[in-house]
């Protein structure tokens, strides 16, 4: 290597005196770059840029809804006339090294290099309070190196320009404290009535909070809990910092601080806006949503948001006076696009008394029985169906104590719950358990069918807070877990569009203040359940029939002219009600209960329902009436017994019903009898939960189950005197009452095949008949479509061919006769018709 330099010095200094000279030439330009940067004059800086402002529209673009800076709120203040407490609170926050670095942290700035450089673009910045005064009120928000350079580069100069205190006075009379309030002195008036100069320690720590995410931290949105973590944090990192004492720190933790209430503004649909805004933030960054002026149009129904919020006001004080109940929640959404069409958080979004800009469709609640319609979908996707029967008895779950209910030793607390109407109704199906609500039924579903699963298909129809099978068990089939409004309405969705998911949406398109599209919405359907699972839920929860023993047959939940699937839902200790219903055009979501998570009186999920049916009955006049499509009813002898709704054994034959013999291929349809070898037991005996249509289990009791729910069956049984082995004979013999033997005979007369007719004249038909048996009646077809019947003998008929239905050229009569006990004849003749 030696001898290679030695051979080609001359190239060496060549090179390296080129390198040297670009690098220098370079480094050159970028100091002349750097040079070229001018501080702004001072007013620029405090000149915030508000006129290119978001305005947030319903979903004709028309009405607006929000303007981010309609009457934006700052006052100025000198440094002096700024808490210490505010001081020191923003700089344990946000730069603990304000006063040692000179406008940028080199350890910050490295790592930022690196990370860009790593990820091929602006990734992270490591912003100290200089730069963030640069960052607000000079440089654009968008995201390049360039931009970072220059940020670092104006950070240098504006250190040299003037002093640390004039640089956080600079911040703190710039920084965003919540929708159109800047400054720190118009937040300390907007939040606790008080000049800046006057705020306490606690007071600062909740201000020092809110510019990291001032919408998503506002002390009147619904993330009050993640604005208390932060104050305490700023608490913690001013003691780390030497700012406060541990006596003051203990203290201040100790305060409760009272906000001021919110004070009205222009602002149309205000849950629902806060929602958008936080949606467009997390997306876009605060600069972008205040300096860009993008036009937002939303999903909402402004019509139908107002009449929402004033059914939800009318029914939740009525709710608060009778049931201790004071607040109220509505949502809408369209199913076959995720369209957000209301969104009503409170009874009051302004009402300070109940948190009312708390938005409950957002919050995360226990939904009650709400849950059920999930586990029943799965169980249907694994093979079991509406009639599919279990028993409802009363039912010991836990295997920590015995099957009879009574503790083993040490166990822990038993498990056997009951239904809301606190009676047992022994062998039901599916259909009448899901409609009638039977909590029961519902946790042996659940068994069935599987924790994991259950959870698996909820998540699938867009359930996202179910995260972690391992903290529920089988009381997840009774709204042991937590989901919001929002997403399981969305969910409910699902099944009114025929297993397809649309995903909930807020925002149709976004536009810059020039008109170029930055963001449009499109709909993007995925088929998340079969379309025969979700037309079996339908179907259930719009049976009025079905859940008439617990609702009534003329409850609120019952439509004449619609088509509506409805399911309620209420906490054992009535915290929450609720009802979730749909048609295939729109489901609505309601839910009844305090804020502060209270409970109510006792109260069910029908004291949910007057509200809901409101706002239905208001929202159907605005969809079309289209009525679910009907599942396909599986009718095989094959599905086993206790699948397709037998639960008195697994041994079934079909009989004649006029005989009691064993039933023929001649044997009528409607005359054949299901019968059954008594053999009482529950559906673990018959059924492998792994494998609900395939063979019975080898041994049942390898279940953990399986004694738990036998013993009460076999204990019902005993009472309705039903014995579990039946010495009934299946019988040996067939039916011998309709055989080909047996089958009467028919002739038509007055008609000749291959005769031409005229398609005007009349046409008589006679029919002969005889039998073993006395024939009841003939009917007549016209080319197979049914003319009529004649039930008195002599049998006979007359048609007009073209009046009737007949085409020019052959067309067919049919003759079905049926004598007293069903046998059946057919006879056939052609004729021309010119």
């Amino acid at each position: 290597m030696k001898s290679w330099f030695k051979r080609h010095k001359s190239l060496v200094r060549t090179v390296g005196i080129v390198g040297f000279a670009g690098a220098f030439f370079l480094a050159g330009i970028i100091l002349l770059w750097v040079a070229s940067f001018k501080i702004p004059d001072l007013k620029t800086i405090h000149e915030r840029k508000v006129a290119q402002s978001t305005k947030i529209y319903d979903n004709t673009g028309e009405i607006l809804l929000y303007d981010v800076h309609e009457n934006v709120r700052r006052t100025l203040v000198s440094y002096e006339d700024i808490s210490r407490y505010v001081k020191n609170a923003t700089v344990a926050i946000e730069d603990a090294e304000f006063y040692e670095h000179h406008g940028i942290k080199p350890d910050a700035f490295i790592r930022a290099l690196l990370v860009n450089v790593r990820e091929g673009g602006y990734k992270q910045g490591g912003s100290t309070l200089t730069q963030q005064v640069i960052k607000n009120s000079i440089l654009t928000s968008e995201k390049t190196i360039s931009r970072k350079l220059k940020e670092w580069v104006l950070a240098l100069k504006l250190e040299q320009e003037l002093s640390k205190e004039e640089i956080l006075n600079l911040y703190l009379n710039e920084a965003p404290y919540g929708g159109n309030i800047y400054g720190v002195e118009e937040a300390s008036q907007m939040y606790f009535n008080k000049p800046a100069s006057d705020i306490t320690l606690t007071e600062a720590a909740y201000l020092a909070a809110l510019p990291q995410a001032p919408t998503y931290l506002s002390p009147y949105g619904s993330h009050t809990a993640e604005l208390e973590a932060r104050k305490n944090l700023v608490l913690s990192r001013m003691l780390h910092d030497g700012f406060i004492t541990d006596e003051e720190y203990s203290a201040s933790m100790l305060v409760e601080v009272e906000f001021q209430p919110r004070a009205e503004t222009g602002i149309l649909a205000p849950h629902f806006v806060f929602y958008v805004l936080e949606e467009l933030i997390a997306t876009y960054g605060r600069r972008a949503i205040e300096e860009r002026g993008f036009k937002v149009t939303t999903t909402l129904d402004l019509d139908l948001q107002t009449k929402a919020e004033e059914i939800v006001k009318t029914f939740a004080l009525d709710n608060a006076e009778k049931f201790e109940a004071e607040n109220a929640a509505i949502v809408a959404i369209n199913p076959k696009t995720g369209d957000i069409i209301t969104m009503v958080g409170s009874r009051d979004y302004f009402d300070e008394d109940i948190d009312g800009n708390f938005n409950i469709i957002t919050t995360h609640r226990q939904p009650g029985s709400a849950f059920k319609p999930f586990v029943y979908a799965t169980a249907f996707k694994q093979g079991y169906t509406p009639e599919t029967v279990v028993f409802d008895l009363d039912t010991e779950f836990s295997t920590s104590c015995n099957p009879d209910g009574t503790k083993k030793y040490n166990s822990s607390d038993c498990y056997h719950p009951v239904n809301y109407t606190g009676t047992f109704a022994g062998p039901v199906s599916f259909r009448d358990a899901l409609a009638q609500s039977m909590n029961i039924p519902a946790i042996k579903v659940l068994y069935l069918s599987g924790l994991r699963d259950s959870i698996r298909t909820a998540q699938d129809l867009g359930i996202t807070s179910l995260t972690d099978p391992a903290r529920y068990g089988l009381t997840l089939v009774l709204g042991g877990g937590e989901v919001s409004p929002l997403e399981i309405t969305s969910a409910y969705g699902v099944f009114a569009n025929d297993g397809v998911r649309n995903e909930h949406r807020a925002i149709l398109s976004i536009e810059d203040h020039s008109g170029n599209i930055v963001f449009k919405s499109t709909v993007n359907p995925k088929q998340v359940l079969d379309e025969s699972v979700a037309r079996n839920i339908s179907s259930i929860l719009s049976d009025n029939n079905a859940r008439a023993p617990l609702f009534g047959y003329n409850s609120l939940l019952k439509f004449l002219s619609y088509d509506v699937a409805a399911k309620t839902g209420t906490t054992n200790d009535y915290r929450d009600a609720w009802i979730i219903g749909y048609t295939p055009e729109i489901a609505v979501g309601a839910w009844v209960g305090n804020n502060d998570n209270s409970a109510m009186n006792e109260v069910s999920g029908l004291r949910v329902s007057p509200m809901w049916r409101a706002f239905m009955d208001e929202v159907l006049k605005t969809v079309p009436d289209t009525s679910f499509i009907p599942p396909a009813v599986e009718t095989s002898v094959d599905i086993k017994p206790i699948i397709r709704g037998e639960w008195r054994g697994s041994e079934t034959y079909i009989v004649d019903a006029l005989s009691g013999k064993l039933a023929t291929e001649y044997t009528p349809k409607d005359l054949q009898l299901e019968r059954v070898i008594g053999e009482v037991h529950s559906i673990l005996y018959w059924v492998d939960r792994n494998d609900p249509r395939g063979s019975a289990p080898d041994d049942p009791t390898d279940t953990s189950q399986f004694e738990y729910w036998e013993i009460s069956v076999q204990k019902w049984a005993a009472g309705q005197g039903i014995t579990t082995s039946s010495e009934t004979e299946k019988p040996t013999e067939y039916d011998d009452i309709h055989t080909p033997q047996n089958m009467p005979r028919l002739s038509i007369l007055g008609i000749d095949s291959g005769k031409i007719y005229s398609g005007v004249q009349k046409i008589n038909i006679l029919t002969n008949t005889s039998g073993v048996y006395p024939i009841s009646k003939v009917e007549y077809f016209l080319n197979s479509v049914y003319l009529g019947v004649d039930t008195d003998s002599p049998f006979s008929f007359f048609f007009i061919p073209y009046d009737s239905g007949a085409k020019t050229g052959t067309n067919t009569i049919s003759a079905v006769g049926y004598d007293i006990v069903s046998n059946r004849v057919e006879q056939t003749k052609t004729f021309i018709v010119k």
